[in-house]
C-alpha cells in the first residue's frame, strides 16, 4: 500500500480547525450536529426543496438518458463560448417565456447566478441595499463586486426608505420567499419605492418560481411587478428539481453579463443531460396547478397547526415553515426528537443563522397526505417538554404577540 502523507498544518489552520472544534461544546453531543440516522421506508422528508415532487418523474429521468445517448457529457467549455442551436438556448427562450421576460441567462447554480449578475450590477460607487435575511449568494455578490452593503431591518420598508434617503440610488436585493423561515416579501411595496427612488431591483425567486404565480411564473409575475422589478434570479434546484441557476433580464443585457460575470466566463456550462431534465421539467411545471394547490394546502394546514401548538414561526407564509429552537443544543434535541419519529428536517445554524437562531427548518411538498400532516403536528405536539419548547426564545416571542395563546394552546395546561 502507498503510504497517505500530510503536509504539514500552519499555526492559523490549526486555529481554525480548533475553534471548529469548540463548536462541540456548543452542542452538548459529541455528535456532529448535522449527523443521524438514514431515513428510512415511510420516513416523511421535509428536508428537500422538490416542492411539487417532480425529482423522479419518469419523463425527467428519459429526458436525461435520452441526452446522454444522443451527446455523452457535452462539451467541457465556459457557456460564453456555446454558440448556435444549442439546447442552452432554447431552455433561456423558454424560462424567458415563462417570466414573461424580455431575456434570460442559464447560470452553474442560483449562487453564481446572484454573485455574477451583482458582479454587473454593482460596484465601489453604487450600493447595494439588502435585506438582512437575504440569501448569502446575495451577500457574496456584493462581496465580490467591491460593492458596500447596506443591510436594512427583514422585510421592513420603512427602514429602506430611511437608508435610500441617506445614501441614495443603488442596487436593492431582495428574496421573494426567504429560504430560512419562509417569510414573504412584500414586494409590491418594495418594488413602488426602488422605482420611485431611481434603483435597480433584483428578486431572488427561488423559492417561489415554479411554486407561485400564473402556471408557476413566480411572484413578480403573480403580483403584476414586471414593469418595477428589473432583474430575477433563481436556482433551478428547488420546484425545477435541476442543477442549474438562472437570470431574467432585459434584452442584450446577456452579452455585458458574458463578459462581466466571474462564475459565467471561469466555469464550465451547464451539461445537456441536466438542460434536457430542466427543459422536461419545465413542461410539467406548466401544468402543475393541481400540485401547486395541494402545496399551498398543505403548508397552510401544517403551519396553522404548529402555530396553535406554540410555535412560533417567524412570519412564515409560505412552503417553508422554520421550528426556532435558537440553541444549537436545543436543535440536536429537537432534530433528534424528530427524527425518532421518523420526520427529517434540514438544521440551520451558523453561518446560515446567528449563532443563537439555529432552526430546523420543514420544507413541505405537494405529495403530503393527510396522514403525514397530522404525524408531523402529533409528533410537534408529543415532544413540546422533551425539547423545552417552553424555554425557547421564540416562543416567549410567540407568547409576546400572541398573548390569548396562554388560554388558548394545549402546551401551556
Amino acid at each position: 500500500m502507498t503510504e497517505e502523507v500530510s503536509a504539514p498544518v500552519p499555526g492559523f489552520l490549526r486555529r481554525k480547525l480548533q475553534d471548529h472544534e469548540k463548536r462541540m461544546q456548543r452542542w452538548e453531543s459529541p455528535r456532529h450536529i448535522l449527523d443521524g440516522p438514514a431515513p428510512g421506508p415511510g420516513d416523511i422528508l421535509l428536508n428537500g426543496n422538490d416542492y411539487l415532487c417532480l425529482a423522479r418523474h419518469p419523463s425527467l429521468a428519459q429526458a436525461a438518458v435520452d441526452a446522454v445517448g444522443r451527446e455523452g457529457l457535452g462539451v467541457m467549455m465556459s457557456s460564453v463560448f456555446q454558440r448556435g442551436a444549442h439546447s442552452r438556448h432554447t431552455l433561456e427562450r423558454r424560462l424567458a417565456a415563462l417570466l414573461r421576460a424580455e431575456s434570460g441567462i442559464l447560470c452553474q447554480s442560483g449562487y453564481c447566478a446572484n454573485v455574477g449578475l451583482l458582479e454587473c450590477l454593482a460596484d465601489e460607487q453604487v450600493p447595494v441595499y439588502i435585506d438582512r435575511m437575504a440569501h448569502m449568494s446575495l451577500w457574496r455578490g456584493i462581496q465580490s463586486a467591491g460593492a458596500t452593503a447596506i443591510p436594512f431591518r427583514h422585510n421592513d420598508v420603512d427602514d429602506l426608505r430611511r437608508r435610500l434617503a441617506r445614501t441614495g440610488p443603488g442596487v436593492v436585493a431582495v428574496d421573494s420567499v426567504y429560504s430560512t423561515n419562509g417569510s414573504v416579501c412584500p414586494l409590491a411595496d418594495v418594488a413602488e419605492l426602488s422605482s420611485r427612488c431611481g434603483c435597480v431591483l433584483l428578486v431572488d425567486e427561488s423559492h417561489s418560481l415554479g411554486t407561485h404565480g400564473p402556471r408557476g411564473a413566480g411572484m413578480v409575475v403573480g403580483q403584476g411587478l414586471l414593469e418595477h422589478v428589473h432583474f430575477r434570479t433563481a436556482s433551478l434546484s428547488k420546484a425545477f428539481v435541476g442543477r442549474a441557476g438562472f437570470v431574467a433580464c432585459m434584452r442584450g443585457f446577456e452579452r455585458y453579463f458574458e463578459m462581466k460575470s466571474g462564475p459565467a466566463i471561469f466555469s464550465s456550462a451547464v451539461l445537456p443531460h441536466d438542460i434536457a431534465a430542466l427543459l422536461a421539467a419545465l413542461d410539467l411545471i406548466r401544468d402543475a396547478d393541481a400540485r401547486r394547490q395541494r402545496l399551498h394546502v398543505n403548508a397552510a394546514y401544517l403551519r396553522g397547526h404548529l402555530e396553535a401548538l406554540g410555535y412560533d414561526l417567524d412570519g412564515g407564509a409560505a412552503q417553508i415553515l422554520a421550528l426556532q429552537s435558537g440553541l444549537e443544543a436545543q436543535t440536536l434535541r429537537l432534530k433528534d426528537a424528530l427524527e425518532a419519529r421518523g420526520i427529517f428536517g434540514s438544521v440551520f445554524c451558523d453561518p446560515a443563522t446567528p449563532v443563537k437562531h439555529s432552526l430546523v427548518r420543514l420544507s413541505v411538498h405537494s405529495e403530503l397526505s393527510r396522514d403525514d400532516l397530522d404525524h408531523v403536528v402529533d409528533a410537534c405536539r408529543e415532544i413540546r417538554d422533551e425539547v423545552g419548547l417552553s424555554s425557547w426564545a421564540s416562543t416567549r416571542r410567540h407568547e409576546a404577540r400572541h398573548p390569548a395563546a396562554e388560554n388558548a394552546s394545549p402546551m401551556f395546561r
